[in-house]
C-alpha cells in the first residue's frame, strides 16, 4: 500500500470538511416562523464562545503545522475542522437569526446595524481563510461590537 503524503492527507481532510459543512448547513437555522421566542443575548454569547474556539484552534493549528507524526497530523486536521465549523456557526447565526429577524429597515440606525452585522460575517469568513491570532481576535471584536444592540436581561 502506498503511503499518503501529508499534503494529500490534508487535502482529503479539507474536502471532507467542506462536504460536511454543506450537508450540515440547515441544522443551525432558527425556525423562521413568527414564534416570538428570541434570546438575542444568548446568541451573542454563543457567537463569542464560537470565536473563542476559533482563537484556540488557530493557535493550535500554528503549533501543530510543523509536525509530521500521525497523531499531530490527526489533531491538526481536527482543529482545522473545528475552526471552520465555529466560524461557520457565527455566519449562520448572523444571517439566519439576526439579519433575517432582528435587523429591520424600520430601525433608525438600520444602516449602522447592517454594517456591524456584515462586519461579523466578513470577520468569520476571514477566520475560515486564515489561522492566525489577529484574525481570530478581529472576529471576537466584531461580535463584541454587536453586544450593545442585544444586552442581557
Amino acid at each position: 500500500m502506498e503511503k499518503l503524503s501529508f499534503k494529500n492527507m490534508l487535502m482529503a481532510s479539507l474536502a471532507f470538511l467542506g462536504l460536511m459543512l454543506v450537508l450540515n448547513s440547515a441544522v443551525f437555522a432558527h425556525c423562521q416562523v413568527p414564534c416570538g421566542i428570541y434570546n438575542d443575548h444568548a446568541r451573542i454569547e454563543q457567537m463569542l464562545e464560537d470565536s473563542a474556539t476559533v482563537l484556540k484552534a488557530s493557535k493550535l493549528i500554528v503549533k501543530l503545522s510543523g509536525k509530521t507524526d500521525a497523531q499531530s497530523q490527526n489533531q491538526l486536521v481536527r482543529w482545522i475542522m473545528n475552526k471552520e465549523k465555529h466560524a461557520q456557526n457565527v455566519i449562520f447565526t448572523i444571517s439566519d437569526y439576526f439579519l433575517t429577524q432582528r435587523v429591520k429597515t424600520s430601525q433608525k440606525d438600520y444602516d449602522e446595524r447592517l454594517k456591524k452585522h456584515h462586519a461579523v460575517i466578513i470577520a468569520a469568513m476571514k477566520a475560515k481563510q486564515n489561522a492566525d491570532e489577529k484574525t481570530a481576535l478581529d472576529l471576537r471584536r466584531s461580535i463584541e461590537e454587536l453586544a450593545e444592540y442585544y444586552p442581557g436581561s
